[in-house]
């Protein structure tokens, strides 16, 4: 009896151990996910950095910095509450408890993290449409608003089991069940919508009430371009950001033993493949529209990065709930969806974005939450989101394309809508005040000069004077020691050699 009793022991030991072991490999999963979901915001960085002018690249890196700093303070106070993500009460619109994570279990504190991530790449989206014409107390007070409450209400929705659009909905205290949207409840894996969309459309927002940048349209309202000064650092950005997607979208499964990694795979696949065919096909779109419109054929490099991100943008609702085959339509149709809106953004709207933020992630973060309802298989959908609680066959219902019926494109729309009409009328009032206060905008006499020189104390690029890229040489450089003792005479003699030079290269420039 004593040997069965310590065999009996031993099994329950090691039953523990296997557990324990389950939860720290889920969790090192998710804590690994939200550093590279954290890597984005270097991409979000380097991305709108590059695609300004020389003369604004200090101050929307400073903006980049201050979202990673101002989304964690915020998520902690007041976004994780509101979001009540591991909640479920009965409160279908806002979460209620857990405010500066007060209740939150010392084990669970990882979600938190991981949500964190979230949250600031949700803010950073917004800055790059806003760039070289924002005033920075203004982009303060939006990073403030949207991290403590709009954004975290949507995540509410459609990611808690008390959301009213969650396909999560759960059991309540009472033993009855909460009532699922259109049966179905809406998917949106890692964020299409409650991420990307949110992003877009708070930027659409912002960028329509802060008018275009001086010189983007000439009288007759057409559009001028305004390349960004660094395609290297732009293009370094997006693959920053396509690798931050692997913590982005396979980590959304919170976990990768016991079970998940199958669908961890799958979204790894699915996410490449969407951001592959992305890249490719609007790269080619464009040159055929640019050959039948001009006659001649440009591989513009930038077209291509953001539509690799449309497609990585589309793909994110759907990921684990789509076949591969599936992920590259998505993501050529979302290559489609990214032009369609960048031109209608900047051409009949006449909304300035210098990233192109608004078609990325809001047109394609539409087309991405619709795919959903779409191209949802039935076999992915029951692996993800289990079995209809409170049913008798428990069925969940599956994509349009594969015989599901209506009710999950149905649910698909609701819940776009729902975002477009709750973050457009949130920000637009937040911002329009902001407007009506005098603070949204800088003044023209500074956005004409470069918001750098008077708000950010400079030139990100340290010697170099203006757009042209001339670097004035220092005494040091001219081996002439410190500056109090260079020859007054020779130094002004170079300056204008310099500018002559200048000068002879801008006439050439023009001439041709």
């Amino acid at each position: 009896m004593a040997d069965q009793g310590a065999a009996f022991q031993e099994q329950v030991e090691e039953a523990f151990l296997a557990s324990q072991a389950t939860v720290d490999l889920n969790t090192f999963f998710v804590i690994t996910s939200a550093i590279f979901v954290l890597i984005m915001q270097a991409g979000f960085c380097m991305l709108t950095a590059g695609s300004v002018r020389a003369r604004n690249a200090r101050g929307i890196i400073l903006k980049n910095l201050m979202d990673a700093c101002v989304a964690a303070i915020m998520y902690f106070l007041t976004g994780w509450g509101v979001a009540g993500l591991l909640v479920g009460d009965a409160n279908s619109f806002i979460g209620t408890s857990q405010y500066t994570l007060n209740g939150l279990d010392a084990s669970a504190l990882y979600n938190w993290f991981f949500q964190y991530a979230f949250a600031a790449a949700a803010c950073t989206i917004v800055s790059g449409a806003l760039a070289e014409r924002a005033s920075f107390v203004a982009y303060l007070l939006y990073s403030v608003y949207i991290i403590g409450f709009v954004y975290p209400v949507v995540t509410h929705w459609i990611w808690s089991p008390s959301g009213w659009a969650s396909a999560f909905r759960s059991e309540l205290a009472d033993g009855t069940y909460k009532s699922l949207l259109f049966g179905s409840g809406a998917i949106d894996f890692a964020g299409s919508g409650a991420v990307h969309m949110v992003g877009g459309v708070a930027a659409c927002a912002g960028a329509a009430l802060l008018g275009p940048r001086l010189g983007r349209y000439d009288a007759n309202g057409k559009p001028i371009p305004i390349p960004g000064h660094n395609v290297a650092l732009a293009v370094l950005g997006t693959f920053l950001l396509w690798v931050g997607w692997y913590g982005f979208n396979p980590g959304s499964a919170l976990g990768i033993v016991n079970g998940f990694s199958t669908t961890v795979a799958r979204v790894c696949v699915t996410t490449t493949l969407a951001g592959a065919s992305g890249g490719l096909m609007t790269l080619f779109t464009h040159v055929l529209i640019q050959y039948k419109v001009s006659g001649n054929v440009t591989w513009d490099v930038m077209v291509a990065a953001n539509g690799a991100l449309a497609g990585l943008v589309s793909i994110t609702a759907p990921c684990a709930t789509v076949t591969p085959y599936a992920a590259i339509i998505i993501g050529i149709i979302g290559a489609w969806v990214y032009l369609g809106g960048s031109y209608l953004n900047s051409h009949i709207l006449k909304i300035d974005d210098p990233v192109d933020a608004i078609a990325v992630h809001g047109w394609a973060g539409m087309w991405g939450v619709l795919a959903a309802g779409l191209f949802s298989t039935e076999a992915y959908v029951a692996e993800v989101y289990g079995t209809v609680p409170g049913t008798e066959d428990g069925v969940r219902k599956y994509g349009g394309f594969y015989g599901g019926g209506g009710s999950l494109f149905a649910a698909q729309i609701v819940y776009m809508l729902s975002v477009v009409a709750w973050v457009g009328g949130m920000m637009g009032i937040f911002f329009g005040i902001l407007k009506f206060a005098g603070i949204l905008r800088v003044t023209p006499e500074v956005e004409a000069a470069g918001c750098d020189a008077s708000h950010y104390g400079g030139s990100a690029y340290h010697g170099v004077g203006g757009e042209a890229g001339i670097v004035m040489p220092t005494a040091k450089a001219m081996g002439k020691g410190d500056a109090s003792s260079t020859d007054g005479e020779e130094l002004e003699k170079l300056r204008a050699e310099v500018a002559e030079l200048s000068s002879k290269v801008h006439a050439m420039t023009a001439a041709v």
